[in-house]
């Protein structure tokens, strides 16, 4: 198994099994994420393995969740800037294996535009929350009403929610944002390109 592996790139940081990836999509509904919750980020995957040339990065996205290569994922972002975070503690043999089984469950699992957490389905923040606490017991980001994450940024204009939700923003559904991944005080900054 291939845990430590640097890349052949001076600008690419050394990552790990576990390493979560932010990354800014800048385009239509991604961006309104990040006005939402204010925040530079509006997506995020999270590292699963090496195929010996590059890292993977598993993520749930739009059509459905699938893994791929770092160098693609950071791509996509604006400017191709980044920012990787990684747990405060080393993850073992058998937490990374399990790491990789449950990102692999959820492969081909269909996006959910509603962000509800309680869905089958999945979106990018509830997929790498659900990985790490499934994996190795991690709570990362928080649960948190549209209630309560709209409320904390008022100056959002909730036109473009009212017309997403067509016309019922659901207020008391639980979702969790990129935006609290990327706050969350159990990770630590590895790397920060560009953001």
């Amino acid at each position: 198994m291939l845990k430590h592996i640097d890349s052949t790139q001076t600008d690419r940081p050394a990552l790990q099994i576990g390493d979560v990836v932010f990354i800014r999509i800048p385009v239509g509904l991604f961006l309104k994420v990040a006005q939402a919750s204010n925040s530079w980020s509006n997506h995020v995957g999270i590292v699963v393995g090496h195929d010996g040339t590059d890292w993977l990065v598993a993520e749930s996205c739009v059509p459905r969740a699938r893994t791929g290569r770092f160098a693609d994922f950071i791509a996509r972002s604006d400017r191709g800037s980044f920012v990787v975070r990684r747990l405060h503690r080393a993850l073992s043999d058998g937490e990374q294996a399990r790491l990789r089984a449950a990102a692999d469950r959820r492969m081909g699992t269909l996006y959910h535009t509603g962000f509800a957490l309680r869905s089958k389905r999945q979106f990018c923040s509830k997929f790498v929350h659900e990985v790490l606490v499934e994996a190795c017991g991690e709570e990362v980001g928080e649960v948190e009403t549209f209630a309560t994450l709209l409320a904390r940024n008022p100056q959002v204009s909730l036109r473009f929610w009212r017309v997403w939700y067509f016309g019922r923003i659901p207020w008391q559904r639980e979702t969790i944002t990129p935006d609290s991944l990327l706050r969350s005080s159990r990770l630590l900054t590895i790397a920060n390109q560009g953001q």
